[in-house]
């Protein structure tokens, strides 16, 4: 097999990384792929995605492997294909081909991987029959993933600090999944107008990203019911004056994510009362967009989102008082209850598997308030994080009719003038944002946000 460029790019990228982490921890660590899960006989499976944490040190996505690193070393442990699986899967590169394009020192077939997991750190990966081989062959019990203990505490924390700010070679995969998720966006609004149902246009998303040799990197969120955070159905009509949330992204065949939300008038034309609460969402994402740099607090960019939220229902007659008040009390968090968003890389949620480890600065927990619980990362910005910005309307029944919610916030909401804002279950509108060394980069910028230019995009096709 011949070696190309790329792949020698690849292998070069591959080697910094366990040359970093050898700098970081002195102990041996193996790294599993994992295995496809059957749907419902064995031969069928569900999509096989290998573990983050194996792809950032092996770079592609092999099924039943594993990888020994030790010293900045890499060995590669894989079976080859059985000469039987041709028929069905066609010829498949062998075990020493594989190596040599990650640049793996030495490679082994799996039995060979008990007699060199002595003294070996691990992250626990998520299907259990791993898991099982995971503690068979280190000959111990494993924690969740984000509550590890001992050696696999100290190399759960060494693959945070490498994965936290992204290399050159991640980079380019990243710019390629934004980019695509870009043209998916405005496929998604060219197809609105001719598509009787959500999934009309989650399919023409997806087809494009799908034509790009590529997945999406999360279940797609195509609905009329913006206010349901991560609706996964697809049936709901299109019809006019309602709103289209799409929150799609592509993920590269190497495991590499975006994530972007845009929100649409299915008809082409925002209502005034759609407008005026978008434009709130959009103030709030230019105003965190514009903050991102270096030495800034996530948490910071947050409460600037909850702060700009408040003033822009105040102005519409939504909620009374005092902005400041406002927010401490959490009354914004009644419209806008997550976080203004998370990191973004091999994961869509990037290392979410490892909890606030990675999401919070060590020392940090999770707040208990209504409007700061849900934020998912809370460290200083550093160059090379990438990270989304997505702040939203919405009117979730359940938060706004509950009793408790209605008596605290009695004074402070003007429940008569939010009816008048029926026409807007939920707005959100994210970008994804690279940390620079002076500012910031928003990969997908070239994806328009102000409204006309969303209207114009929809209106298009009209």
């Amino acid at each position: 097999m011949k070696i190309t460029n790329s792949d020698k790019l690849l292998a070069n990228s591959l080697h910094q990384r366990r040359q970093k982490l050898a700098s970081l921890i002195n102990f041996p660590v193996i790294l599993w792929s994992g295995r496809s899960i059957p749907r419902n006989y064995p031969a069928l499976t569900y999509p096989f995605r290998a573990s983050s944490h194996f792809l950032y040190f092996a770079g592609l996505p092999l099924e039943n492997a594993a990888i020994r690193l030790e010293s900045g070393k890499l060995e590669l442990f894989l079976d080859d294909a059985p000469a039987s699986s041709t028929l069905w899967h066609g010829e498949m590169p062998k075990r020493a081909e594989i190596a040599e394009i990650i640049g793996a020192d030495a490679a082994f077939p799996m039995a060979e991987l008990k007699s060199r997991a002595t003294n070996a750190a691990t992250i626990a990966i998520q299907d259990s029959w791993t898991q099982l081989q995971q503690s068979q062959i280190l000959a111990r019990p494993l924690a969740p993933p984000n509550s590890p203990t001992g050696i696999d505490l100290e190399l759960t924390k060494a693959i945070i600090s490498l994965r936290l700010s992204h290399d050159a070679a991640s980079l380019v995969e990243l710019r390629q999944a934004a980019a695509v998720t870009v043209e998916a966006h405005k496929a998604g609004m060219a197809a609105t107008r001719n598509a009787q149902i959500e999934a009309g246009v989650r399919a023409a998303m997806e087809s494009v990203i799908i034509s790009k040799n590529m997945t999406y990197a999360y279940p797609s969120i195509v609905t009329v019911h913006g206010e349901v955070l991560h609706s996964e159905h697809y049936h709901n009509p299109l019809q006019t004056g309602d709103l289209l949330l799409a929150d799609v992204g592509a993920e590269t065949s190497t495991g590499w994510a975006a994530d972007v939300t845009r929100t649409w008038p299915v008809s082409g034309k925002f209502s005034p009362t759609q407008r005026a609460i978008y434009d709130v969402v959009l103030a709030a994402h230019d105003a965190c967009i514009d903050k991102i740099s270096p030495g800034v607090e996530y948490q910071d960019i947050h409460l600037l989102a909850a702060r700009i939220m408040a003033e822009g229902l105040v102005d519409l007659g939504i909620l009374r008082g005092s902005v400041e008040d406002l927010v401490e009390m959490d009354a914004h968090a009644l419209f806008f209850v997550h976080g203004i968003g998370h990191l973004i890389g091999l994961d869509v949620h990037d290392m979410e598997d490892l909890g606030d480890l990675a999401g919070y600065e060590e020392g940090r927990t999770r707040s208990s308030r209504f409007g700061l619980g849900f934020l998912r990362l809370n460290r200083v910005l550093r160059p090379g994080m990438l990270v989304s910005i997505e702040p939203g309307f919405y009117q979730v029944p359940a938060i706004l009719n509950n009793p408790e919610n209605r008596a605290k916030y009695e004074d402070f909401v003007k429940w008569e003038e939010l009816e008048k804002f029926a026409d807007v279950r939920g707005i959100r509108i994210e970008d994804d944002i690279l940390v620079s060394e002076k500012g910031r980069e928003v990969l997908t910028g070239k994806l328009p946000t102000k409204a006309p230019e969303i209207e114009e995009l929809v209106a298009l096709n009209t």
